[in-house]
């Protein structure tokens, strides 16, 4: 007969095996951060369903390291303080050894001290300001690109295009103001005289004073910064108010499809930079992959015009995942050693990361694909 002692060992030798068996099966959760209410809400939610759909389609496949993933979505209402908010609650009650978010840049700007006091990498989406990867903050890993990157994409069309003279309208934080210094300075580069320098509060509805300025400055193009609600308007007021000079959006978040479906026949002309083509899946790097996402995204019934912001969350769950199977562990500090190294074949191109930032401290930037396309005849077509 066993011992008391013996038995009292075996069953805690046996309670240790069944917790460290159901600790296995537990799925293994990433926190996502995006602005799901407020002034950005249509392309946060855009960029959580495809986050979703890329956690559906993982967990089908089996998961990773055996195990699920569980996205836990948190609303960061557009708002920085309610983003921070969300990265503690995300990180210290839900306990995720890794993030993604939080579309914008001030609000992504805002979540970054958190990263550092806790030690927790980031997968950065959507966020363009160059601040973000410059500032010596090695947890952030950023698949989208720069305003900066994106101007230099931009640099050979303002001769292709004909630009002589160009106004900039800007939402007044950090994605907007970015984009505006690197796509004016690369303008003047290309000998393009820079016109009137405007911003609009992110919350603004009117622009009625800002087109004014812009109508009366007589430039060829106008080039807008801001995320589709906006640009939904200013189409509209800019018609209204007989600009004729061709508006041109930057930044990727645009969904051209809902300007036509909401801002109709004054959509018509405008040019859009975007950073996935659903229209035409053939043009990007991996078209496959793009040509599953986008039935995947129909068969959802999800907004069609959402197509250009949710590829993000897909690219980036996608991403955080081969960090997670190269790393072989769900702990932040391994995960973030192994986004290093990842290679993955994205939507908007393969992701891999270089080095930004001061030494020792560098944050990671991906290289991706930069496309324009504009919107003729309630249409969107290739340029």
């Amino acid at each position: 007969m066993a011992s008391r002692p013996f038995k009292t060992m075996l069953a805690a030798l046996g309670a240790t095996l069944l917790a460290g068996a159901a600790a296995a099966q537990e799925p293994i959760k990433i926190g996502v951060t995006q602005p799901l209410t407020g002034a950005f809400a249509a392309s946060g939610n855009y960029v959580a369903q495809g986050a979703k759909i890329a956690e559906e389609e993982i967990n089908k496949a089996g998961g990773v390291l055996g195990r699920k993933i569980q996205l836990i979505v948190e609303d960061n209402k557009s708002n920085p303080t309610e983003a921070v908010a969300t990265a503690e609650k995300l990180i210290v009650k839900d306990k995720v050894p890794v993030m993604m978010g939080a579309w914008s840049s001030t609000l992504t700007l805002a979540v970054m001290p958190k990263l550092e006091e806790y030690k927790v990498p980031m997968l950065v989406e959507t966020s363009s300001s160059g601040k973000i990867t410059v500032s010596g903050n090695p947890y952030i890993f950023r698949i989208s690109p720069t305003s900066e990157m994106e101007a230099k994409a931009f640099t050979p069309l303002f001769k292709k295009l004909g630009i002589k003279k160009a106004d900039f309208l800007s939402t007044n934080n950090d994605f907007g103001l970015g984009a505006a210094k690197e796509f004016s300075e690369a303008a003047k580069r290309e000998g393009v005289t820079v016109g009137v320098m405007e911003t609009m509060d992110p919350k603004a509805t009117d622009f009625s004073a800002q087109l004014a300025k812009i109508k009366a400055s007589g430039s060829d193009t106008l080039f807008v910064t801001t995320a589709v609600e906006q640009i939904t308007l200013l189409l509209k007021q800019a018609k209204d108010q007989q600009l004729i000079a061709r508006i041109i959006t930057t930044g990727g978040s645009n969904s051209p499809d809902q300007l036509i479906a909401q801002a109709g026949a004054a959509a018509n002309g405008s040019y859009h930079l975007v950073f996935f083509t659903p229209w035409f899946p053939e043009a990007v790097k991996n078209p496959d992959i793009a040509k599953k996402f986008v039935a995947l995204w129909n068969e959802k019934k999800y907004n069609v015009g959402g197509l250009t912001e949710g590829f993000r969350g897909w690219d980036g769950i996608h991403t955080i995942v081969a960090a997670i199977k190269a790393a072989g562990k769900a702990e932040p500090a391994a995960i973030q050693q192994a986004l290093w190294g990842v290679k993955v074949q994205g939507i908007n191109g393969d992701i891999a990361f270089i080095k930004q930032g001061p030494a020792g401290k560098e944050s990671a930037q991906n290289v991706p694909s930069v496309y324009l396309v504009k919107i003729e005849g309630g249409k969107v077509t290739r340029q």
